[in-house]
């Protein structure tokens, strides 16, 4: 595999991750207020009452807004990967395109079908069938969610796939392995949960705004009191299994757990601290002015007060055997290539769980080939790769805090909320009601500080211990990957603009103004959509 210009790659994932952050602002509303709505409608067809209806017409007619606008841009980021990352999609198209083929054809188009009869059906379907509409579009785009991270977490864990010599790619060999990867089940459940939580904020903060100004108060307060409750079990349910992928990561990727708790050295249980705050230097590896509370790492992340935690410098120590190693695999693998000679193959099956160390080396080796490396300078290619092991510290551990720090603080709010409304003295507390309206956007800026994490921590590797990002781009030019970062830029920006001027726009209006109370609501729905 040929090296990528530098510039083209760091454009590569500069525009990537543009683009997801960008999409990603839409994704935990659509994943959460769907169930919201079937909930709302839910309580509607049980007891009759038109204010939940209401509720979930005019809840509906902003989910609407948003869905439109997270598949417009949703669906350019499937093309990126054969545009901007050809080499990945080579190496490991069967791994990621069968999830994301499934999601297409399965999730997304249920989900896309029943939007518009959720939409439209509110007259021409019976109570019972247009609430299982609702449900279906609730659970169509949970789905999609769970392919596209089933397809992400095999970039973590490969499993159900091992690499071909003779193709040069990683082969699919068992599709549960794949869909019952651990990672993805865990990430799954966790970025779902984590978009309820988003969803609750969303309704309670507009509620709150229409409390304010002392508008539609009964529709608010119901809504205010539906989402506090559904966001503080939420809540608890994403600290809980954040839980369960921080230990995850710590079996599997050390490297990653370690950059997240700033730990360069290992750990002295059970007395190491959980660092709160710190400032973490990737080029002297140590951290400076650390504020840390003492017995509280060891049993988070090992569950047990006396298994260690292994450092990144002792990782970067224990690598070097397996770069080494890697460089043998490599040139073993280059060797059977050129002349198809079975003790080459048997060499390289030696190694070939090292291989994508060797090919972490290849930037140090001469002419970027490990092939070239004389023997007398591998001990030195070796140590120069070691710190390429691991992710951007400073980066990763502060993205992890900013996010955990959003979840305590979801937590509270959402506790005080409930207590509030259940007691009915939210109209008394206006700073409270000030507070929920202004955190609207903060769980969606948690989302983004904990796909930041995961895809932070998982560097140097697009496939983990299997291929570089280095090596995984497209072989375009600089002024290419330019002009086309520009472009997402400005349509993406575009996107966002549309979203927040419709959302403010319709939600300034609130529920009475869309005819909630008649039979035009349809007519309402088709506006929304053509708008």
């Amino acid at each position: 595999m040929d090296l990528i210009n530098p510039a083209v790659v760091d454009l590569s994932r500069f525009q990537f991750a543009l683009t997801a952050l960008y999409h990603f602002m839409f994704v935990p509303l659509t994943l959460g207020l769907t169930f919201m709505l079937a909930a709302m409608e839910t309580v509607y067809v049980v007891t009759g009452k038109q204010v939940y209806k209401d509720m979930a017409l005019f809840w509906g007619k902003l989910f609407g807004i948003n869905f439109a606008l997270g598949v417009a841009t949703g669906l350019t980021m499937e093309f990126e990967f054969g545009t901007n990352w050809s080499m990945y999609s080579r190496f490991f198209g069967d791994m990621f395109g069968t999830p994301l083929a499934i999601e297409g054809l399965m999730a997304f188009f249920m989900e896309s079908t029943f939007v518009g009869l959720m939409f439209f059906g509110w007259d021409r379907l019976s109570k019972p069938v247009h609430l299982a509409i609702t449900y279906l579009v609730a659970l169509g785009s949970n789905l999609s969610a769970l392919w596209i991270l089933v397809a992400n977490a095999s970039m973590n864990m490969p499993n159900g796939a091992h690499f071909d010599p003779e193709t040069l790619r990683m082969t699919f060999d068992s599709f549960v392995g794949v869909v019952f990867n651990p990672d993805a089940q865990a990430k799954f459940v966790h970025t779902s949960v984590a978009g309820y939580v988003a969803a609750s904020m969303f309704v309670m903060g507009i509620s709150a705004f229409y409390l304010l100004r002392k508008e539609h108060r009964e529709f608010a307060a119901r809504s205010f009191r539906m989402a506090a409750l559904f966001g503080i079990f939420s809540t608890v349910a994403v600290i809980t299994l954040g839980d369960v992928l921080g230990r995850l990561d710590y079996e599997h990727q050390p490297t990653k757990i370690a950059a997240i708790e700033g730990l360069w050295h290992t750990s002295k249980p059970p007395y190491e601290p959980w660092i709160i705050a710190a400032l973490p230097n990737d080029a002297k590896q140590e951290s400076s002015y650390e504020i840390g509370v003492p017995f509280v790492l060891t049993p988070l992340i090992t569950h047990s007060f006396t298994t260690p935690i292994t450092g990144m410098i002792e990782l970067e120590d224990a690598a070097a055997p397996r770069i080494e190693s890697g460089i043998a695999a490599v040139s073993a693998l280059r060797r059977y290539e050129e002349g198809h000679q079975a003790a080459d193959l048997e060499m390289f099956h030696a190694h070939q769980n090292d291989m994508g160390y060797g090919l972490l080396a290849s930037r140090h080796a001469p002419n970027q080939d490990v092939t070239a490396i004389p023997p007398e300078q591998i001990k030195s290619v070796v140590e120069q790769t070691k710190p390429d092991i691991l992710p951007n510290v400073f980066v990763t551990f502060w993205s992890f805090r900013l996010m955990v720090f959003l979840g305590v603080f979801f937590f509270v709010l959402f506790a005080m909320a409930s207590y509030l409304s259940l007691k009915n003295q939210l109209e008394r507390n206006r700073l409270f009601l000030k507070i929920c309206m202004w955190a609207i956007p903060l769980p969606i800026l948690a989302t983004e500080f904990g796909w930041i994490t995961a895809e932070a921590g998982r560097q140097p590797w697009t496939v983990f211990e299997r291929l570089p990002t280095f090596m995984s781009a497209s072989t375009h030019s600089v002024s290419y990957m330019l002009f086309s970062l520009a472009g997402f830029t400005v349509l993406y920006s575009i996107f966002i603009a549309v979203e927040l001027y419709l959302m403010f726009k319709f939600a300034r209006l609130g529920p009475e103004a869309h005819g909630q109370h008649d039979h035009g609501a349809d007519a309402d729905h088709l506006s929304i959509v053509a708008h």
